[in-house]
């Protein structure tokens, strides 16, 4: 059977370049194209609206269309077909904005050779076929341009480039358990994830939650892997997750399905291998599950198989509240860079679980008033600010913020709007967008929660001039003590609460000012600084581990 051909359509406005391209492509012996070319981005456009494209070459200066404008008139007709900008623009910045923006690659036409070409569009093929199905997730993309944004700044060598934007290691499950009646079996999906295994086991939490998929569980393995090597610990990223909502399931269901779903990953897990940890709808109970069904199946208990544990078996002190104390560790350290007295100073809290009810307990510590909180069930403001003691006595009774009377009640969308100095993100991914960016009210923006920023907002935070705290340094709190839980698990040691806190504080602050230090010297906002310091040590890894065979 005849191999299908590629549909390319090459818009160029210069015919020798148009000529250069088609023969480069036709010499690659690995790819079968079929190109169409046209000379002006309205025939482009026409041609892209009668579909059967499977790949654009575009050229972002046209008599037509100028630069950026180019590649956003394209995603706006054909937004499911993948981008490639070939132009003369040989400018890093406007590269960073053109992936940023959802173009796969940016080549240079002063640098084009056919191996890069070809080699651009096959990869190109191969990542917008695999982001089809269970990888198709806004949190995936969201990771892989952030990625790619990073990788343009750096001129991350291609090899690098491509084996770092999909994880090396992906299972996906299905397993029943029963309920409690004995009569209903529910069938549900379970993920485990490992990005990157050449820094040493792999370590990240399992999050229990209806909207898990394979590709939100990539994000965050990719995101954990810069987050251990920004901190400088012995790990690369992984990540777990199960379909379901933990909110509809009795303890013993729970139970039920915690000790299977381990059963189904026991060979990608271990102490020497990969290291699980609680997350979103999972806690230290469900880390004692997980550890007793794991050494039931080897024949001898092993405390180091996970962290965020119960203490009495093995977990360490300090890590419950490990990554709201770091992140207030670090709004500490953004404030005293801008000079803002934390004293007085005024914050608003989104989410009120695990994260973010320790991170504004520990900033009503400093004498931070509390003036706006939320979770899923409300929001709440009180310009004269909100009593932590009341607020968390509350949610003890009730497990929700709803009902709360001594407050307004307002709606979410107003809560990160609202006047303050700190916003902290301790919610869900996606919740600052282009929409509301330029809206927010805040002087310093600190992220708790994974991916709570759009990529698209975070040039219009750094022109506005709010201070972003990243994802992977604002809550790098909770893998760095759970480091901390399996150094003392391996040694059979235990630290004081004073210790850990003391290297906590030490290790986050290093990463900080490495961070700050980066973005001021090559002039990027915080995040990009931020992954830029983690890729760099992960690269230089893989560079001195080599290739095998």
């Amino acid at each position: 059977m005849p191999e299908v051909p590629i549909r390319l359509l090459l818009i160029e406005d210069n015919p020798l370049h148009s000529r250069l391209v088609q023969q480069l492509l036709k010499a690659d012996a690995q790819l079968h194209c079929e190109v169409e070319a046209v000379e002006r981005l309205d025939q482009g456009l026409t041609r892209l609206s009668r579909g059967n494209v499977d790949l654009v070459l575009l050229d972002l200066v046209l008599p037509d269309s100028q630069e950026l404008e180019t590649l956003w008139r394209v995603r706006l007709v054909a937004p499911q077909v993948p981008v490639i900008i070939l132009t003369g623009l040989d400018d890093v910045k406007l590269a960073a904005r053109a992936v940023e923006s959802g173009a796969y690659d940016y080549l240079v036409k002063s640098h084009l050779k056919g191996a890069s070409l070809g080699r651009a569009v096959r990869y190109t093929l191969g990542r917008a076929r695999a982001r089809g199905g269970e990888w198709d997730s806004p949190m995936f993309r969201l990771a892989q341009q952030q990625f790619l944004k990073a990788s343009q700044y750096m001129n991350l060598d291609d090899n690098i480039r491509q084996r770092l934007l999909f994880p090396q290691r992906a299972q996906m499950v299905s397993f029943p358990f029963f309920r409690d009646d004995r009569r209903q079996v529910e069938t549900v999906f379970g993920y485990r994830v490992q990005h990157v295994l050449t820094m040493g086991p792999t370590k990240g939490g399992i999050r229990y939650h209806q909207e898990v998929d394979l590709g939100e569980v990539a994000a965050l393995a990719m995101w954990m892997t810069w987050k251990c090597a920004l901190m400088r610990l012995p790990f690369g990223g992984a990540k777990g997750g199960v379909r379901v909502d933990p909110t509809t399931l009795s303890k013993s269901e729970l139970q039920r399905l915690t000790r299977r779903y381990t059963t189904e990953i026991l060979d990608m897990i271990g102490p020497d291998k990969d290291i699980p940890a609680p997350d979103l709808g999972t806690d230290e109970q469900v880390m004692a599950w997980l550890m007793d069904t794991y050494s039931q199946q080897v024949g001898h208990s092993v405390p180091a198989v996970v962290t965020g544990k119960p203490v009495v078996l093995g977990g360490s002190l300090g890590r419950r509240e490990a990554t709201g104390r770091g992140l207030v560790y670090l709004i500490e350290a953004s404030a005293e860079h801008l000079g803002l007295d934390l004293s007085g100073a005024t914050a608003v809290v989104q989410g009120f679980g695990n994260v973010g009810s320790h991170a504004a307990r520990f900033l009503a510590e400093r004498g931070v008033r509390l003036v706006g909180v939320g979770d899923v069930s409300t929001a709440l403001y009180r310009r004269e600010g909100l009593s932590m003691e009341a607020l968390q006595a509350h949610v003890d009774r009730h497990r929700m913020l709803a009902g709360y009377a001594e407050a307004e009640e307002i709606e979410h969308d107003e809560l990160l709007e609202l006047d303050c100095d700190i916003l902290v993100l301790a919610a869900l991914q996606n919740q600052v967008t282009v929409e509301n960016a330029g809206r927010l009210g805040c002087r310093l923006l600190a992220e708790g929660a994974n991916g709570p920023t759009m990529l698209e907002a975070d040039e219009i935070l750094h022109e506005r001039g709010v201070f972003v705290l990243p994802d992977i340094l604002g809550n790098a709190g909770g893998v760095t003590v759970s480091y901390f839980e399996w150094v003392q698990g391996m040694q059979n040691l235990t630290w004081t609460l004073e210790e850990i806190n003391a290297r906590l504080k030490a290790i986050l602050l290093d990463a900080f000012q490495r961070t700050l230090s980066r973005a001021r010297r090559e002039h990027l906002d915080m995040r990009t600084a931020a992954l830029i310091e983690g890729v760099e040590r992960v690269t230089e890894a893989k560079l001195l581990r080599g290739l095998f065979p």
